[in-house]
């Protein structure tokens, strides 16, 4: 039975008022932390995050050892012991390769000809959805974020499979290879739903070409021409493989090995691993660099012009202008210093698709806030280790050329990583064993029991 617009309102009050006695039972003295030398966030006092596992699939590397010190160093980022500067130049003449690094993520090693062609057949058809899933799942109740549709479509995806439950490396690879393929056709399809239902624009479905790449089909369907450049579709494809993977200790993959140590099923797991990347302090933090940059852009006259970006970023710094948070997002990484090999890679990138789309003075700006964002850092906040920017800083001007909706930013996220969340849940069903269980100290207080009349 519905209720009536006072009850809800009395309702409203009521939740306020049960608000308040949350944010007082939840709050602590902040300095137990240190009393009881927790980890918090997983992280030594150092800022290096606790050693809580062992994996292949990937490597982050930020120092070098000299005479048993660690000395900051240039990043360097291995996938399965490749290098990935040295895959991307491997990658020369080649067009996309996206799927070869999902290919050597899954089964550590990369693949000849004919091992990648029968792979590529696979995905393709891997990418067809299950028989009116679109209009059953995706078209129904269009989430206002599409990472929770993207959520929602994972989980269902459950119902349709006549295994799902089977966890057997085997079945867990069928199931991986089938969310790899389909999830850059939900989330395009979860897009054009969500413009329909909820800005009232014309539903576009378009299928996809089985013989085109990832990053060609997610080009194709987003866009209501279907059209696109061969460089448009090269960046987008780079950015699909330094976005595929980074170690096991990023919160999303670190969020699979968790949920798959229960031996609880793929679609389960992933879903968890899609909450975890929506956090704006994860997956969306190339859109808060978007804004920052359209706040600066609007603030700063002359973008050539360093004393005036240094002024604003400095105003930035001291909570006096953006967001008032302080932050210059896209500089700093939790474990690179010097650089982050994605950003450089990206940034060469980025370059090249400005020429195309006539916005070099916009990269130039990029360019300029990178570099007296770093010392303008390292005066204010009194930093003696060096400071670089992130991939982030990069990627979120990348899909604004590429006309990728803001929307979309962390589904395309996602999109990629899915590689590395399914190889890291495979690595976790095959040499886990244990249920992650880390410890929490109670700091409260043992009370009494008090009958209801007596309170």
């Amino acid at each position: 039975m519905a209720i009536s617009e006072t009850e809800k309102k009395i309702r409203d009050i009521r939740l306020e008022e049960l608000a308040k006695y949350c944010l007082s039972s939840s709050q602590f003295d902040l300095n137990l932390y240190t009393e009881y030398d927790v980890k918090r966030g997983l992280r030594e006092s150092d800022g290096k995050g606790v050693l809580t596992g062992l994996t292949e699939i990937s490597d982050v590397v930020a120092f070098r050892i000299e005479n048993g010190k660690k000395i900051p160093d240039e990043g360097q980022l291995y996938f399965q012991g490749y290098n990935i500067m040295d895959l991307k130049n491997g990658f020369a003449g080649r067009r996309f390769n996206y799927e070869e690094i999902v290919y050597l993520l899954l089964f550590g090693a990369l693949p000849n000809r004919a091992q990648l062609d029968s792979f590529l057949e696979i995905l393709a058809q891997y990418r067809e959805l299950p028989n009116k899933f679109v209009r059953d799942v995706i078209m129904k109740a269009p989430s206002s974020n599409l990472m929770n549709a993207l959520q929602r479509s994972v989980l269902t995806l459950y119902s349709y499979d006549e295994n799902p439950d089977d966890i057997s490396i085997p079945n867990v690879l069928r199931q991986s290879l089938s969310l790899i393929a389909s999830l850059p056709l939900i989330s395009v399809y979860a897009y054009h739903a969500h413009k329909h239902y909820h800005d009232d624009e014309s539903l576009v479905i378009r299928y996809p070409d089985p013989k085109l790449s990832t990053a060609e089909n997610i080009l194709r369907t987003l866009r209501e021409d279907g059209q696109y450049t061969e460089l448009e579709a090269r960046v987008l494809d780079i950015a699909l493989v330094i976005h595929a993977e980074h170690g096991g200790g990023n919160n999303s993959t670190f969020t699979t090995h968790v949920v798959s140590s229960t031996e609880t099923d793929t679609y389960s797991a992933i879903s968890a691993s899609l909450g975890s990347l929506k956090g704006p302090k994860h997956g969306g933090a190339n859109l808060k660099v978007e804004q920052m940059f359209a706040d600066i852009r609007a603030h700063v006259s002359d973008w050539e012009n360093e004393d005036q970006i240094a002024d604003y970023l400095k105003k930035i710094i001291n909570k006096e202008a953006f967001d008032g948070r302080g932050l210059i997002y896209g500089m700093g990484h939790a474990v690179y210093t010097c650089s982050d090999p994605r950003a450089v890679i990206l940034k060469e990138y980025a370059r090249s698709l400005s020429e195309e789309k006539g916005l070099t003075r916009e990269y130039a700006l990029y360019e300029n806030v990178e570099r007296i964002a770093r010392d303008v850092l390292t005066h204010e906040k009194h930093l003696h280790k060096p400071i670089c920017c992130n991939v982030d800083f990069y990627s979120g001007f990348v899909y604004s050329m590429l006309g990728i909706p803001q929307e979309m930013f962390t589904p395309i996220f996602a999109i990629s990583r899915m590689a590395g969340w399914c190889a890291h849940r495979m690595e976790e069903l095959v040499n886990g064993g244990k249920i992650i269980r880390p410890a929490y100290k109670y700091v409260g207080h043992h009370v009494p029991y008090v009958p209801l009349e007596s309170r």
